[in-house]
């Protein structure tokens, strides 16, 4: 399945996190439009990026990363959870402005503001937090050799 394809549909799957989240803290906990529309989002938000994260991390860019252990996976998911951010800021740009010009529910306008937002997240998670790691020359005994990720030649 081509990398994009894997992209949207876990993103689909991150998708069902944040509304399902945001739906649950605006009907049972958030009234207030602060609540509502800024602290709600957030939460959500962070759940989405965290199960988009896992996604990434396991699946659409595995063969990117070289070693697999806890330091790994923090980092990438701090690199993940900054480049997010951005996205965030795209994203909820586009709710306040779409919850201000269609006067729509906040669940209708956090989607199509993810649409959107989807685009940004992608390119910095192929560009820069699962950049491929650049193919390493060394001189071995006067020949030059070219090696991949896993040291073979």
């Amino acid at each position: 399945m081509p990398k994009y394809f894997k992209f949207i549909a876990s993103r689909l799957i991150g998708t069902i996190v944040d509304t399902l989240v945001l739906w649950l803290l605006t009907s049972f906990i958030f009234s207030s439009y602060v609540g509502a529309y800024i602290i709600a989002p957030t939460i959500s938000f962070e759940f989405a990026v965290f199960s988009n994260f896992l996604f990434s991390y396991f699946w659409i860019w595995s063969k990117r990363v070289a070693v697999k252990n806890n330091r790994s996976f923090f980092s990438h998911f701090l690199s993940f959870n900054i480049s997010s951010f951005l996205g965030f800021i795209v994203k909820m740009g586009f709710l306040l402005l779409f919850s201000k010009l269609l006067k729509w529910s906040v669940v209708y306008c956090n989607f199509l503001a993810l649409l959107i937002s989807g685009v940004v997240n992608f390119g910095l998670s192929e560009l820069v937090v699962f950049k491929k790691s650049p193919v390493v020359d060394s001189v071995d005994e006067k020949i030059l050799v070219r090696r991949n990720k896993s040291g073979k030649f």
